[in-house]
C-alpha cells in the first residue's frame, strides 16, 4: 500500500505553549479509512487541519506522497494547487464553508478555481447533486437548508474537485439517525471507490459501524493506540482513560445505580 501521509514527531502548539497535539506519529495508506477518536479538546481537529495545510507544526514534519507540506512548499503555486486538488476537507460546522448565492453555486466554485472548463464543470456538478440527491436544491441558499442538507452541500463541494483523501471532521455531528445512515453508507461508498478517507470523532457507535482502524488521541493530545475497530472498541480501560465512557446513572425500577454504556458493542455478527 503506498503511503498517503507521514506525519513524523509532531508537535502543535497554540498560545501560551499550550500543546494541541504532542509527539504524534502517524502513517496513512492510500486508500485506507482512518477514524481518529479522542475526547473534546483531544486535538482530533488540529490534526485534520494540519494535514490540510490549514496550520503547521511547532515541531515534526507532515508529508503527502513524499512531498513536505509547509508554508514554503504552499508558497509555490502549482504546488499547491497540486495539493489542493488532491485532499478535500470537510469542516464539522458546514456553514464554515457556504458562503455562494446557491447551492449550485457552491459545487461549482471548486472546479472553476482549478481551472476546469465551464463545460466540464457544470456536467460534474449535475453529477454529484444526483449521487448526494441533492439536485432538488439546485437554486436553494444555504440559509434555507437544513442541518443535514447543508453537511451534503459541503461534501459535495468538496467531491466536484474529485480529491483522492477526504478529511471528515466530525461527520455525524448535528445530524438526525436517517441522515446518519445516510452518512455512513456514502463514507463507504467513497472509500470503495478508493479514496483515502480520514474521520474525526468521539461516536463510538460510527466507529463500530466502519470498522476502519482506529486512532485514540488522549486527553494530553498524544496518540494512546492505534489498532482495529474490534480491539480499540473492546478495551474499556484504555476508553475510560481517553474519556470516550464513563459510568451513566440508570434505574431500573425504585433501583438506581450506574455502569458503564455498552451500546456500541451490541451490533454483532457471530
Amino acid at each position: 500500500m503506498n503511503e498517503v501521509y507521514r506525519l513524523e514527531d509532531i508537535t502543535v502548539q497554540y498560545r501560551k505553549q499550550q500543546d494541541a497535539l504532542s509527539q504524534v506519529a502517524l502513517s496513512v495508506g492510500e486508500g485506507e479509512m482512518l477514524s481518529v477518536i479522542g475526547s473534546n479538546g483531544s486535538g482530533k481537529s488540529s490534526l485534520l487541519h494540519l494535514m490540510n495545510g490549514l496550520i503547521f507544526p511547532d515541531k515534526g514534519t507532515v508529508y503527502f506522497k513524499n512531498e513536505r507540506i509547509d508554508q514554503e512548499t504552499l508558497k509555490n503555486k502549482s504546488f499547491n494547487q497540486w495539493f489542493r486538488q488532491q485532499v478535500g476537507y470537510v469542516f464539522q460546522d458546514p456553514d464554515s464553508q457556504l458562503f455562494c448565492p446557491t447551492v449550485f453555486d457552491e459545487l461549482l466554485f471548486g472546479p472553476l478555481q482549478m481551472g476546469m472548463k465551464k463545460e466540464a464543470a457544470y456536467a460534474r456538478v449535475e453529477e454529484v447533486m444526483k449521487m448526494l440527491h441533492i439536485d432538488c436544491l439546485h437554486d436553494r441558499p444555504s440559509y434555507m437548508l437544513s442541518g443535514g442538507e447543508k453537511k451534503r452541500v459541503a461534501i459535495g463541494s468538496v467531491l466536484t474537485m474529485n480529491p483522492g483523501v477526504l478529511l471528515l471532521d466530525e461527520p455525524m455531528s448535528g445530524l438526525d439517525p436517517k441522515t446518519r445512515s445516510y452518512m455512513i453508507e456514502l463514507i463507504f461508498q467513497l472509500n470503495e471507490a478508493g479514496k483515502t478517507i480520514i474521520i474525526t470523532t468521539h461516536h463510538l457507535e460510527l466507529v463500530d459501524h466502519l470498522k476502519s482502524r482506529v486512532v485514540v488521541l488522549s486527553e494530553q493530545h498524544r496518540i494512546m493506540k492505534s489498532g482495529s475497530a474490534g480491539e480499540i472498541l473492546t478495551d474499556t480501560d484504555l476508553l475510560v482513560r481517553a474519556n470516550l465512557i464513563y459510568e451513566q446513572p440508570h434505574q431500573h425500577g425504585d433501583i438506581r445505580h450506574r455502569h458503564l454504556p455498552v451500546g456500541f458493542l451490541s451490533h454483532r455478527h457471530d
